[in-house]
């Protein structure tokens, strides 16, 4: 099998703003750099001011609950660890989260586009070395165009790859060709990953990324069409490098 590298996609403040970027450093044993540093907590949260390590999405603010969030965009600096956030009606907003001044700017940015029945934002928060993804482990989720693809035009709607929040988006595979690649090796450019399992989804990537509004019942459109409501798998990453879109992609 030989594909390419498509997209390359971090999320720096989880549920709460995607960018593509051109290029990215992996780490052997290390999730995708810079990729959900920060969560932001609501009232309900099972911790203290922090969590000690990992914690359980339910913990924060997500996409699952509220539509409007899945439509910010971002981009951000690592250097100077800032994010500038960007929605159709919230405007836009530039924050350092590690300051306590603009994690609040945050939080209040934030809080009109959670509902109001749900435990209200409550403060940002971060690990060192852990970033609050959906699983503990140190994956990247690696995903197919040609899938998106194939279950947009089931649906007949063009899907946006963010609705899936991947990290790294790969083309010229067979659809669904991914599930079959569990315990398997590939490369992409001088990096080594071996994928891990399968991603199971929510009620998250029926919302339109561009709007903000539930739109696309894609949950509905995996379980008629395969009988499970997967999408994209998590890879570990055995030995390091820089990747580039438009590197090749092998199958070991």
């Amino acid at each position: 099998m030989t594909a390419r590298l498509a997209h390359l996609c971090r999320h720096p403040i989880k549920s709460a703003g995607y960018e593509e970027i051109e290029s990215a450093t992996l780490t052997a044993g290390r999730a995708f750099p810079f990729d959900r540093e920060w969560a932001v907590a609501h009232e309900a949260a099972r911790f203290g001011d922090q969590p000690d390590g990992w914690a359980p999405k339910m913990n924060f603010l997500r996409g699952w609950a509220s539509a409007q969030l899945m439509a910010i965009a971002c981009s951000s600096d690592p250097s100077s660890r800032t994010v500038t956030l960007r929605h159709p009606t919230a405007g836009t907003l530039t924050v350092a989260p590690d300051r306590a001044d603009d994690a609040a700017a945050l939080v209040d940015w934030l809080r009109p586009l959670w509902p109001e029945n749900r435990p209200a934002p409550s403060r940002v928060v971060r690990v060192e070395g852990q970033p609050m993804t959906d699983v503990p482990e140190p994956w990247v989720a690696l995903l197919s165009l040609a899938s998106n693809r194939d279950l947009g035009q089931r649906m007949g709607v063009d899907l946006s790859i963010h609705r899936w929040r991947g990290n790294v988006w790969v083309d010229d595979l067979e659809p669904w060709t991914e599930f079959g690649m569990i315990g398997r090796e590939i490369q992409i450019g001088p990096v080594r990953l071996k994928v891990e399992q399968r991603i199971t989804r929510c009620r998250a990537t029926t919302a339109d990324p561009e709007t903000g509004r539930w739109d696309a019942d894609t949950l509905t459109a995996l379980d008629t069409s395969f009988g499970h409501q997967d999408f994209g798998v998590y890879a570990r990453v055995l030995s390091g490098g820089a990747v580039r879109i438009g590197d090749e992609v092998t199958l070991g």
